[in-house]
């Protein structure tokens, strides 16, 4: 990214200026949620929407760029060894100077997903769209909850083990002994996975269905 008022360039993940005058800043990063139109708007049913401008709708991209996209060859070198593919779809946590990615797909599969990064247990969720997910901290009162997805609920619902309550995918429990209270929302980054692995060298990756010693 390059702004006007100096000219300066910046990466555009970490917002870290590399060339020109303000080289060495970093942006403050600010809170964001990717999530689809479906979902925010049953979230937000009062919000504005930003109109696109008129003449510049032929520089937008086109409705299929991700489709498109995923048949560009990458920047970076690829290693075969490497267990995920260039373009695979992650979601990758940074937090207390551990990084890990969790691959899209295995999320998917194993929804919800709850693991441990550091010191912090996660609670990973994917929407029945299959597209918008989110990260919670899943300790709330000094007590680390399991959550399941309730079979058959639409919206999804998850349930905890320790309590019984209910949970909504904005991490809210709206039924049972825990209702009223609110998971704390861990900043995730839906990035392909070269991307999200120049950015993270030393990240780990998530593997479904497997302890971190096993092969």
């Amino acid at each position: 990214m390059q702004d006007e008022e100096t000219g300066t360039w910046r990466q555009q993940v970490s917002g870290t200026a590399i060339f020109g005058p303000l080289k060495g800043k970093r942006l403050e990063a600010a809170a964001w949620d990717e999530v689809s139109f479906g979902l925010w708007k049953v979230e937000h049913p009062h919000s504005l929407v930003l109109e696109a401008a008129e003449k510049y709708k032929p520089e937008y991209a086109p409705p299929d760029w991700d489709t498109k996209i995923l048949k560009r060859p990458t920047v970076t070198p690829v290693n075969p060894k490497d267990p995920l593919k260039p373009r695979d779809l992650v979601v990758g946590i940074s937090l207390d100077g551990f990084k890990k990615a969790y691959p899209l797909e295995d999320l998917k599969t194993q929804n919800p997903v709850i693991d441990q990064l550091g010191e912090t247990a996660l609670l990973l969720i994917v929407d029945s769209d299959g597209k918008s997910v989110r990260c919670f901290n899943r300790t709330i009162e000094n007590t680390i909850l399991d959550l399941y997805l309730k079979p058959g609920s639409k919206p999804m619902v998850l349930v905890d083990v320790q309590s019984g309550s209910e949970w909504d995918f904005s991490g809210r429990a709206f039924r049972g002994p825990m209702v009223g209270k609110v998971l704390e929302r861990i900043q995730s980054l839906k990035d392909f996975w070269f991307d999200w692995k120049l950015y993270n060298p030393q990240t780990q990756i998530y593997s479904a269905g497997k302890l971190p010693s096993e092969k």
